[in-house]
């Protein structure tokens, strides 16, 4: 892809406007393995990063990784000086920006708590600010959709404190770059399996555009609306449970001939996890510039833990491991004694809703593992596992890919790198879909 030392995000998104297979990637996600095997793989293979965070994830309060937009701009720093990947090679984002994490809060209340999240994302040198605040508050009225123009008017009102957030910010890489429009449904996976998706309509696009770009206007945020790069569309993709919804090329045309027609937008796509490459790289030719991916990372830690267990409790039954992890026995129990992020998700039986906490796509796991309890059954998991000589034979039964690289010399043979590498299997995917591996 030429000189990818040169190349910038907004270059990338030129080059797609003129119909070049070209792309980025957004890794949202804020787990720690997840986020240090992203890094060296970027390094590696050479593409610039965008890393984004959500409102549930992180926010001033900490969010479900304990971490405050600051903290977590510094963790990824920190890493980035670790495995060598240039600064301005990296683009922080953040994702559903808006008053979704307080939505049970009366707009006032939950509009201000957005509004302080929004500055403290900014202050903390986030670069792609995605404003999304199309969903109801605790004094909306549920039972009628939320309408557009208020939803532009509460995004206006928060992109107003970012620039001002912008303009205090000492020595700034550049001024913030946004982007309007929510998929359906909310972020981080499908509640319960749907027949069908509704395909965001050209009507609906157009709509969004030029609510959002009047109330910009109004209040005088004229050189914001100019920074506006991209709209998030629902294309037909998405995950569930048990289920994938892959994209349909022919579903999204109208989509695609509109977004040509515009001189500058480009589209994002929320929910791309579990798509196939050839999915990737259609939707990339169609204009869906930006796709996200998240919780299929943190799946794939999954996995490689889940794994590693399996070949440590083989272990354990003939050698000397007397503490054994027993690491998704830990996990389950402190879901099972925090239900909060996984009840309205999981359905059906007890042993449904068990198989579903261990093994969805929709991977709700992911809120508990900065949990003090899990952090240290993973630690113990690896102590282990290092303590120990592991047979081949237990890596080829458990991971047998990462057993195949084992063997002819081109992945060490630790625990640790073969949990990057079935992460990196994703991250390579993404890569390849956006024309960064060949």
């Amino acid at each position: 892809m030429g000189n990818q030392e040169e190349c910038t995000f907004l270059d990338i998104l030129s080059e797609n406007k003129q119909g070049k297979p070209h792309g980025i990637f957004a890794v949202c996600s804020a787990h720690p393995v997840v986020l240090e095997t992203a890094i060296k793989h970027a390094s590696m293979v050479g593409y610039p990063l965008l890393i984004e965070s959500t409102s549930n994830q992180v926010n001033q309060y900490g969010g479900y990784m304990g971490l405050t937009p600051s903290q977590f701009s510094r963790s990824v720093m920190d890493l980035c000086q670790t495995y060598k990947f240039q600064e301005h090679r990296l683009l922080m984002g953040g994702d559903h920006l808006g008053p979704y994490p307080w939505r049970e809060l009366p707009a006032s209340n939950a509009m201000q708590k957005a509004s302080e999240m929004v500055k403290y994302y900014v202050e903390a040198g986030y670069g792609k600010i995605h404003l999304d605040c199309s969903m109801h508050c605790g004094d909306d009225d549920p039972t009628k959709p939320l309408h557009k123009m208020l939803i532009a008017e509460r995004a206006a009102s928060l992109c107003l404190v970012a620039e001002q957030a912008a303009a205090n910010v000492s020595e700034p890489k550049h001024k913030p770059i946004y982007v309007i429009g929510s998929e359906v449904p909310s972020p981080g996976g499908l509640p319960e399996f749907e027949e069908e998706l509704a395909v965001t309509t050209v009507s609906d696009v157009k709509e969004t555009i030029q609510l959002t770009r009047n109330a910009f206007l109004k209040k005088g945020l004229e050189s914001a609306w100019d920074r506006v790069i991209a709209i998030v569309v629902q294309a037909g993709v998405d995950f569930g449970d048990q289920t994938i919804h892959s994209y349909d090329q022919s579903k999204t045309t109208d989509l695609r001939q509109f977004i040509e027609r515009e001189s500058r937008f480009i589209f994002e796509a929320h929910s791309t996890d579990y798509q196939s490459l050839d999915s990737l790289k259609k939707m990339v030719a169609d204009h869906f510039a930006i796709l996200k991916v998240g919780p299929e990372l943190t799946f794939a830690y999954r996995e490689a833990i889940y794994a590693l267990e399996l070949i440590e409790r083989q272990i354990a039954s003939t050698l000397a491991i007397t503490n054994p992890s027993e690491i998704s026995g830990v996990v389950d129990r402190i879901m099972r004694k925090n239900p909060n992020n996984w009840q309205g998700y999981y359905f059906g039986s007890a042993s449904a809703v068990e198989f579903s906490r261990r093994f969805s796509m929709s991977d709700r796991i992911r809120y508990y593992w900065s949990d003090p309890e899990a952090i240290g059954a993973v630690r113990r998991l690896f102590d282990n596992l290092k303590s120990v000589e592991i047979p081949l034979t237990l890596v080829s039964q458990y991971m047998p890919v990462q057993y195949k690289k084992v063997r002819n010399g081109t992945l060490p043979a630790s625990p640790q790198a073969w949990v990057e590498d079935h992460i990196c299997r994703v991250l390579t995917k993404y890569a390849s879909a956006m024309s960064w591996i060949d």
